[in-house]
């Protein structure tokens, strides 16, 4: 297969170059309006959408990926810059290079320690409720350029309360030219195979000097010459910051951009190399940054798009390069007429499939994780865009840590007729062990809930005076830390005191070999080879063979 992967037929390379057509008029005023979220100069979004383009269609794997700045990744910039350099517009601009530089470098080292699980660090509960909360921020930080203020306030409540505070300002002429613009674009998603923003934007220009004397702000001068020098680096005081954001500012795109690219894999039956893709969006944000431009991630509105277009390769990318560089050297004084209130338009459309509450859906229907997927819409509200993903992430790590801590032990019996044994709780007609109790822990045991568990058990033994014998089923167990052999040890002291004797049965084999060494109740190696409850209640160890491997079903 060719670096591009590119078929062979003349008819799909045909149709990826329509589609490359198709998505540049897409890509380059969605560009320059994220260089707005971004807070930066409009040039710094099309130098990303080049880079994006070149390098991963150079590199990376995914047919249909669309690699560019993102609504996303821009709003975290914002918000980043902000916290670091404050209201200084060069010093911002300089912690934007070296946070876009620092983001390739954190992908290519991730690509090199072949971290492809990486998305896997934010739950997608997480991650949805983020991008709900984030798509509102954006939403709500367009509406002063949709119509025609110039907002005193950056955080949304105030924002918004000051827009409806100065609604005797608003502009008719640029709310309409934004609602017109959106009303076509929603219109548009019913034709995925007309340019809808490409007809948005061409009849923004068209009516501009019309538009401009009814007070409507254009885009104004874009200067398309790189800047090949070197940034002011970070200060001192904002060297581990600004690392702490690189991080979090790669977790986000990896995580977004994994999403778009696994989602396409799957419906067209693709392979997914996640750290190849790692090695080519870390390529593509170390250009982007040495040409001052903006992080870049595979957004799944414009991978989405791409394959709606009729893309069948990554040759369409290529392809929308070129047009992308042939409009900026050939219709730039154009581009520089797109009304402002258009290019708040197109934000708000690019962000508003992320404003649908299905998304949640499957939470409530499920009854898991809501609590996790509202507090992260609350928290990027609240806190703003990276205090908010930071708050969701540690809600949803103590959410697991409570679910975890919670203690369940449950009380193992024999099916009649055969040799499994199952919670008697939850099967009635089991039948306990004469003068054996059998308990499981449903839980893995660690530090924070060894000895809750251990407790229960004690309640259990008290219960069953009849037990000589208490055989502990570890199967849900892969690893055990100090403070549980520890519990473990004093359990099993506990018991010798009572004359009840412990056997451990479906132990892992890292768990076994801990138990060898920390040499639990001076038992012999065979005493650990238990593989089935069963075995262990008839103290009959087998061999660790895989083809006797008896797994319990309860």
């Amino acid at each position: 297969m060719s670096a591009l992967a590119v078929p062979a037929s003349a008819g799909s390379r045909w149709t990826d170059l329509l589609a490359g057509l198709a998505i540049a008029g897409l890509l380059l005023p969605e560009a320059v309006a994220y260089s707005s979220i971004a807070g930066l100069p409009a040039q710094t979004g099309v130098f990303a959408l080049f880079a994006g383009l070149v390098c991963y269609g150079l590199i990376g794997r995914s047919r249909f990926a669309i690699v560019s700045a993102t609504s996303s990744s821009a709003a975290v910039l914002a918000a980043a810059t902000l916290a670091t350099a404050g209201s200084d517009a060069a010093a911002r601009a300089a912690i934007a290079v070296f946070l876009t530089l620092a983001t390739g470098a954190c992908f290519l080292l991730a690509s090199a320690a072949r971290l492809g699980g990486l998305s896997q660090m934010i739950a997608r509960p997480v991650l949805r409720g983020f991008t709900f909360g984030l798509a509102c921020v954006i939403v709500v930080k367009q509406l002063p350029t949709l119509l025609g203020l110039h907002a005193q306030h950056g955080d949304v409540l105030p924002l918004l309360l000051e827009v409806l505070r100065r609604i005797g300002e608003w502009q008719p002429a640029s709310l309409l030219t934004g609602a017109a613009a959106l009303l076509l674009l929603f219109v548009g998603e019913r034709r995925p195979r007309i340019p809808g923003s490409l007809i948005v934007i061409v009849l923004g220009i068209a009516a501009s000097a019309w538009l401009a004397g009814q007070g409507v702000a254009v885009t104004g001068t874009i200067a398309m010459a790189p800047q090949w020098a070197l940034p002011g680096w970070p200060t001192r005081e904002q060297w581990l910051p600004s690392l702490e954001l690189a991080i979090a500012l790669t977790l986000i795109l990896y995580a977004e951009s994994y999403g778009a690219i696994r989602a396409f894999a799957l419906k067209h039956g693709d392979g997914v190399q996640a750290n190849r893709d790692l090695f080519a969006l870390g390529v593509a944000n170390v250009v982007s940054g040495v040409l001052h431009g903006l992080p870049v991630g595979a957004g799944y509105s414009a991978t989405s798009a791409n394959e709606a277009a009729g893309a069948r390769s990554r040759l369409a990318g290529l392809v929308a390069a070129l047009v992308v560089l042939l409009m900026v050297a050939f219709a730039l004084p154009w581009i520089e007429r797109i009304p402002q209130p258009v290019l708040a338009a197109i934000v708000i459309h690019a962000v508003g499939k992320s404003l649908r509450p299905a998304v949640f859906a499957p939470y409530l229907r499920w009854h898991r994780d809501r609590l996790i997927a509202f507090a992260a819409v609350a928290a990027v509200l609240a806190l703003g865009i990276l205090n908010g993903l930071l708050a969701a992430i540690a809600i949803s790590v103590l959410m697991l840590l409570r679910k975890l801590a919670r203690p369940r032990l449950s009380v193992l019996g024999k099916l009649a007729g055969g040799h499994d044994f199952v919670d008697i709780a939850l099967h009635p007609q089991a039948l306990p062990a004469p003068g054996v109790l059998v308990l499981r822990p449903e839980q893995p045991l660690f530090f924070a809930n060894a000895e809750p568990i251990l407790a229960l058990a004690r309640q259990q033994v008290e219960r069953h005076p009849d037990a000589h014998r208490l055989v502990l089923s570890l199967e849900l167990s892969p690893d055990l830390d100090s403070t549980s052999l520890e519990a473990l040890s004093d359990f099993d002291a506990w018991l010798k005191a009572r004359g009840v004797a412990l056997t451990l049965a479906r132990l892992k084999d890292g768990v076994r070999s801990v138990l060898l060494r920390a040499k639990l109740s001076g038992e012999a190696a065979s005493a650990l080879d238990y593989w089935s409850v069963d075995d262990a209640v008839n103290a009959a160890p087998s061999a660790r063979d895989d083809g006797k491997d008896d797994r319990d079903k309860g």
